[in-house]
């Protein structure tokens, strides 16, 4: 069931189309990717789903109802652009908006004692914000996004300025969120985090959603018929064997052991590859060759940027 859903939303700034019948469907407990270039309209999507902002057409709906201002009360929002006051103490501020989200005192002061352990901030309670490095900052702000426990999460490329330690930790946070029950909105670049992490994706391009659903399903859809393969055998004898229908992208051979990269067409099919392979000689292995989300990301931009132009 979704939990979010986004239908046909329009956005203009001046002369300027930002989001063109932009849908979006979010299911409950999922991690949701938003991808896209720079300037592609995810960052106005995320204000309007968060109302700092208001499309200019379309509906939003939150468990099934039109989306209000109440329904932020149950949102957790982490920006691109960190927005922490500087001169306020770390605890202080902590707790400050843990309670503008609707937490008592003593509920905010327990969770936050929890965070801080876990982030080791602890120590730094008394310090002002400004004090804090960029990392120690961003986990400052990660803590409170997610302190109110909010049925919706939205994350707006996290790991920025992130080390590889600290990138993982977050990443096995975001995993345990939605382990109890958050949905999570998962806005990056990172394609690498997306394959990790995220069950669904909706790609925007120029203002429109280019492609979307679910991330096994995508890239079966544009899986190329490529196979990476172990062999043990007469690899000569084997290739002199190949008709058309196949074509070595690549081997490597040490004595009598070849590993092989081998497309084949659409006209045949993997059965009567292995059976001609097995003429020759073992197999050792045989493995589909799945594309990479950066792989099918850069392939459907520029094949929308073509058929637009």
């Amino acid at each position: 069931m979704e939990i979010f859903c986004a239908k046909d939303v329009v956005k203009r700034y001046a002369n300027h189309l930002a989001l063109d019948k932009v849908s979006i469907d979010v299911p409950g407990g999922s991690i949701f990717g938003l991808l896209g270039p720079n300037g592609a309209g995810k960052t106005t999507l995320i204000r309007i789903i968060n109302q700092i902002i208001a499309p200019d057409a379309g509906e939003l709906y939150f468990e099934g109802r039109k989306l209000t201002i109440e329904h932020t009360l149950q949102f957790g929002y982490l920006p691109e652009e960190r927005g922490l006051y500087k001169k306020m103490k770390v605890g202080e501020q902590s707790l400050y908006l843990a309670c503008l989200k609707g937490l008592s005192k003593k509920e905010a002061q327990h969770k936050i004692k929890h965070w801080f352990s876990k982030f080791e901030i602890m120590p730094w309670w008394d310090k002002k914000v400004e004090e804090l490095s960029k990392g120690m900052a961003q986990k400052l702000q990660f803590v409170i996004t997610v302190l109110h426990e909010p049925k919706l999460l939205i994350f707006d490329e996290p790991f920025t300025g992130f080390d590889p330690i600290n990138t993982n930790l977050l990443k096995q946070e975001i995993l345990a969120l939605k382990q109890n029950g958050s949905t999570i909105i998962f806005s990056t670049h990172n394609m690498a985090s997306v394959e990790e992490l995220c069950d669904y994706i909706t790609l925007i391009n120029e203002s429109k959603c280019i492609l979307n659903g679910h991330i096994d399903d995508i890239k079966k859809n544009y899986k190329t018929n490529t196979y990476e393969i172990c062999f043990s055998g007469y690899f000569n004898k084997f290739e002199a064997t190949l008709t058309s229908l196949y074509q070595i992208l690549e081997h490597k051979q040490q004595n009598d052991i070849t590993s092989l990269r081998i497309k084949i067409s659409a006209k045949t099919n993997t059965n009567e590859l292995l059976s001609i392979m097995m003429k020759y000689g073992n197999v050792i292995s045989f493995n589909e060759i799945l594309p990479s989300m950066n792989d099918i990301f850069i392939r459907v931009v520029e094949e929308a940027s073509i058929s637009n132009n």
